[in-house]
């Protein structure tokens, strides 16, 4: 059983959504990132993940987009990226970590061999956002070979007949991108959720997070109720940028409170 289904059976036995936050590489620098890592892990985080920094991230807003242009500045490159997995894993072998970002750096770094080095350094899971159905084929058969789970995003606009086509081949989770739009610009609703979440199960047996719009305690404790995990990023990178790391951590334990009284409080 992989990091992914480990953590997601573990957490449905304890009646519970996972947390899943989000650091972009390298923003502002490599050694705070590292710090992130560790402290999420520490903090409540079930699984983490990394924004791979890319020069034209088509789905992120603004808050996000700064955040990659920071660690750019400071140096990041996919190599570098893998780098700090490695360091992480040198202390932490049990928390899953997923790859987050485009498909045009992993072009040019190669497919085949980022997916072995990805897999050698401690990498669970890859989100490739602009990665089209049809075109898949390119990253699934060397994801699989080396173990690693692709997670596929769903939108609100995935009409019934194309989630079969969209989800095949892809494992770990769902991405369910709850809203029409860029990141961090708007939330789900809890009336969202209960229409849009069914659907999806009815196509698939995976594990189903919510991400795209998740900023506070309460609206992660929503998701909570409807799905199996909550993603939250541009709010904790708003905070890095506002305060501090330990502002961060912070927020990372409120949310993780958050999740999990949601579902004793609903019961």
């Amino acid at each position: 059983m992989s990091r992914i289904a480990g953590v997601f059976s573990a957490l449905k036995a304890q009646g519970r959504a996972a947390l899943i936050p989000f650091v972009e590489a390298y923003d502002p620098d490599r050694a705070t990132s590292l710090v992130l890592l560790h402290g999420m892990a520490e903090s409540g985080a079930d699984i983490i993940e990394i924004g791979m920094p890319f020069t034209d991230p088509m789905a992120d807003g603004p808050t996000i987009q700064a955040a990659g242009r920071r660690g750019l500045l400071a140096g990041a490159s996919l190599h570098g990226v893998l780098g700090l997995v490695e360091e992480f894993r040198r202390s932490n072998d049990h928390t899953p970590l997923v790859m987050m970002g485009y498909l045009n750096p992993i072009l040019s770094y190669g497919v085949a061999r980022f997916c072995a080095d990805a897999a050698k350094m401690g990498v669970d899971g890859l989100i490739v956002v602009d990665l089209p159905t049809e075109e898949a084929d390119l990253l699934l058969p060397d994801a699989a070979l080396n173990g690693i789970d692709v997670i596929r995003l769903v939108a609100p606009t995935t009409s019934d007949a194309r989630l079969p086509l969209v989800l095949a081949g892809s494992s770990g989770f769902v991405y369910y991108v709850s809203i029409t739009g860029i990141t961090g610009t708007r939330t789900a609703s809890a009336a969202d959720l209960a229409r849009d979440i069914p659907r999806i199960r009815a196509a698939t047996n995976l594990p189903i997070a919510v991400g795209f719009g998740v900023r506070t305690p309460e609206q992660a404790a929503c998701v909570a109720q409807h799905a199996d995990g909550a993603i939250v990023a541009s709010a904790l990178i708003d905070t890095l940028w506002r305060e501090d790391v330990d502002a961060v951590l912070r927020d990372v334990r409120a949310l993780a409170t958050g999740m999990r009284n949601a579902r004793k409080v609903a019961a």
